[in-house]
């Protein structure tokens, strides 16, 4: 077996990122090497708490550094996503109180700077964060991130913050403008391809009995979807991004050319195709079946899903 494949996220923990932690940290492929908190899905305090019970949700002892990341856009108001999430980020999974963050500097960087070898960076929210690493030294982010995940932006999906946008590239457009400029090793896994992932309802209930802090957390989403959407279930957009790094082959790409809409209202963090935009691996295509298997093998508890709920 070849030796895990050493990765840093960079998340926001609202309801799908959970999801999404628990994927990588219950995948012995993966070896986390550090979790970096930022705004987005709820304010940073919120995530970083939210981190923390997370990682404690998981049944074999872990240690992960966190640190505490980008804690508002470079230049937008902060515009957090309490609608979809919840007021905590997990909808109505029981939480502590959220503590006083310390303002760390530059967190992301040092845990970059801490690696002997080059890793995989998976940004699961705003990606101000590496783009605040990418101004203040580049030079660092070319040596030490061999590949960058991001869930993020969409070509021809509907948006999820305007018609045609997605949240995380609305939040802050010019922290990805910086990212795509960079032409860094960028796979952009956008509402394209995690629209298809999608936890139905009746999945979701039959997790109230066999894991009640997930399902508390997940009926809030649901609750958002039917209201938004009229959908009877859950899309949980981030876990494509860790599903792909476990599974290559759930994904198809297209190297295409991006730049990032800067200008205000509906196109605001629009992702469009331009022949002089940056280089940008975009995917494109995706098989959900094999996603939700690992995710019901690895983080939905046993017994909560029937087999032809998997079809």
């Amino acid at each position: 077996m070849p030796p895990p494949q050493p990765i840093i996220v960079d998340t926001d923990p609202g309801i799908d990122d959970c999801l999404a932690i628990l994927l990588a940290l219950n995948s012995p492929e993966l070896e986390v090497r550090g979790i970096s908190i930022s705004y987005g899905n709820t304010v940073v305090e919120n995530a970083y708490r939210n981190a923390v019970e997370i990682i404690r949700k998981v049944k074999h002892a872990v240690r992960v550094p966190l640190g505490i990341g980008a804690r508002r856009p470079l230049k937008r108001q902060l515009h957090v996503a309490a609608d979809t999430h919840g007021p905590s980020g997990l909808g109505y999974a029981d939480l502590p109180p959220a503590g006083v963050i310390l303002d760390y500097v530059r967190p992301l960087e040092r845990m970059l700077e801490a690696q002997g070898q080059p890793v995989t960076l998976v940004t699961l929210g705003p990606v101000t964060s590496l783009a605040l690493v990418l101004r203040a030294n580049p030079a660092l982010v070319r040596e030490k991130v061999s590949r960058h995940v991001a869930m993020i932006g969409s070509i021809e999906a509907v948006g999820t913050q305007t018609r045609f946008s997605e949240f995380n590239a609305w939040c802050d457009p010019e922290a990805l403008a910086t990212v795509l400029a960079a032409e860094i090793p960028t796979e952009m896994v956008g509402l394209d391809v995690t629209r298809k992932i999608v936890l139905k309802a009746s999945e979701i209930e039959r997790l109230a009995s066999s894991s009640p802090w997930l399902h508390d957390a997940l009926r809030f989403y649901l609750e958002f979807h039917r209201k938004q959407e009229g959908l009877d279930g859950a899309v949980i957009n981030d876990v494509l991004a860790i599903a792909y790094l476990l599974q290559p082959d759930v994904l198809t790409f297209s190297d295409l050319r991006l730049t990032v809409d800067l200008s205000d209202g509906q196109s605001r963090g629009r992702t469009k195709l331009d022949p002089k935009g940056s280089f940008t691996r975009v995917a494109v295509e995706v098989h959900p079946q094999p996603v939700r298997r690992l995710l019901f093998d690895r983080v939905l508890p046993a017994g909560a899903l029937v087999e032809e709920a998997l079809a």
